[in-house]
């Protein structure tokens, strides 16, 4: 098991790639605490979970938007689990407008949650990993995050940070005995698509050289690859899961 006895943090956990992700982890061997908004499925399916892998799964709510809740959200990890080994920073929303009429207030909610929001808990994870010596942070970036697409000027704006601020946060973690990469995943068959119509859908697959949308479990593979020892001569990356979509067009 690769992450066996290891203590996982995921946030944005309740659905789609987050709860994928702790459930891979549950699978290999790691005590997981699944965080998501106290309105989400969070305390259901961490429940679930708990159930299905000996206890070994809890939920704890927070909003990535408040720093006071991040920070309670990374202390009670601890608490309950011992240790923070391993982080997957994955919450984050999405927002489409075109750019000359983008809100003020909408472009900052998504700049808030998915920059901000990394920010925070990548802050609040580290300061703990530091005191450690060891640790393995994930952050959840995009496709978006290495180019750009029309109507996304807040989220790509947002995933482009996200990329570099990996950069940086890897740099300055390295000496300290802890990694920091990112993961780019291409469009996702998660639930938000399946409200898709059946063109749109189709337009979305022939984007991805592959000929088809990723699975959440694919994303998952990917974060449980760079949290683990496998991965631990790997720093600074982003991690591109996307069906080649950003390697070019034919």
């Amino acid at each position: 098991m690769r992450l066996k006895d290891q203590h996982v943090l995921i946030t944005g956990g309740a659905s789609g790639i987050g709860l994928s992700t702790a459930e891979r982890c549950l699978q290999e061997g790691a005590h997981v605490v699944v965080t998501d908004l106290s309105s989400s499925a969070g305390a259901h399916v961490s429940a679930s979970l708990a159930k299905a892998h000996g206890g070994r799964c809890h939920f704890i709510p927070a909003d990535v938007t408040s720093t006071d809740e991040v920070d309670r959200m990374i202390s009670e990890t601890v608490k309950t689990l011992g240790s923070l080994d391993g982080v997957f920073n994955n919450a984050g929303i999405g927002g489409i407008a075109p750019a000359d009429t983008y809100p003020d207030a909408e472009f900052l909610r998504v700049i808030d949650i998915n920059l901000m929001g990394v920010f925070r808990v990548a802050r609040a994870a580290l300061h703990q990993m530091y005191q450690q010596g060891s640790g393995s942070l994930v952050n959840c970036a995009s496709i978006l995050g290495v180019m750009g697409q029309s109507g996304t000027a807040a989220y790509s704006a947002a995933k482009g940070g996200v990329v570099n601020l990996t950069r940086t946060l890897a740099i300055e973690a390295a000496g300290k005995g802890v990694r920091v990469n990112a993961i780019g995943p291409g469009y996702i068959d998660t639930p938000l698509l399946s409200l898709l119509d059946d063109a749109t859908r189709h337009a979305l697959i022939q984007l991805h050289p592959l000929g088809r949308l990723g699975r959440p479990e694919e994303v998952a593979n990917a974060a449980l690859f760079l949290m683990s020892d496998e991965a631990s001569f790997v720093t600074g990356t982003t991690l591109m899961v996307d069906g080649g979509f950003t390697a070019g067009k034919s």
